[in-house]
């Protein structure tokens, strides 16, 4: 184990009774027990436009780690600045506030089958996520795609985000493939990994997603 993970589950280890209200259960003693899938790729490859989609057809929540993070940085809270200069360098939020804020989404969310999209994007994350929330993933989807066609999306997509430019973009894709494929691989041990080439039409690349969740 690294001295990264291992430092992060010490911080954990202190935090947790803190951050588990004990007044309000919450994830870990509900009686319903939430079903929860990751969806991981790199930026541009259409993560979020196939989460909407899943989730309508087939009744999830889709929760997007990268909205939340935007989310809280817009409402000026204490993580606000850390996080906006982090995902402005293309670089990962710490671990222990991405958690908390995805930990306090499920807690609120009135339904209970999850789509988790852009998480985990390392292994410190998952060491987080399985300290403070502890709930085993169902399903890993791991959208894969050319480094050049991602490049394309993201600077055509247009949202208005700050971090699609060229040279933030560029630095997401070394990160993620430092931090993102070390927990792919993890998911692929494990037998929860579903590959899915993340290239071709939105309709195309739908359909084959459709037989995983179909079942």
């Amino acid at each position: 184990m690294s001295r990264r993970v291992r430092s992060l589950s010490k911080l954990i280890s202190v935090a947790k009774p803190c951050l588990l209200n004990q007044a309000d259960a919450g994830i870990v003693s509900q009686t319903r027990s939430p079903t929860i899938n990751f969806v991981l790729g790199g930026p541009g490859v259409g993560k979020g436009t196939q989460c909407a989609r899943i989730a309508e057809t087939y009744g999830f929540t889709h929760l997007s780690v990268g909205d939340l993070l935007r989310k809280d940085i817009s409402s000026n809270s204490v993580y606000g600045d850390m996080i906006l200069e982090t995902i402005t360098k293309g670089k990962i939020v710490s671990s222990e506030v991405t958690v908390i804020l995805l930990k306090s989404a499920i807690e609120s969310s009135q339904t209970d089958r999850f789509l988790i999209d852009g998480f985990p994007r390392s292994e410190e994350n998952r060491v987080a996520y399985e300290q403070l929330i502890g709930i085993e993933p169902e399903v890993v989807l791991f959208f894969d795609c050319n480094e050049e066609e991602m490049m394309k999306r993201v600077l055509h997509r247009n949202q208005g985000r700050v971090d699609d430019n060229i040279d933030t973009t560029k630095e997401r894709l070394r990160v993620f493939e430092a931090y993102s494929l070390p927990v792919i691989r993890y998911y692929s041990q494990k037998g929860k990994l579903h590959k899915i080439n993340a290239t071709g039409t939105e309709d195309e690349i739908f359909k084959r997603l459709r037989p995983i969740f179909a079942t």
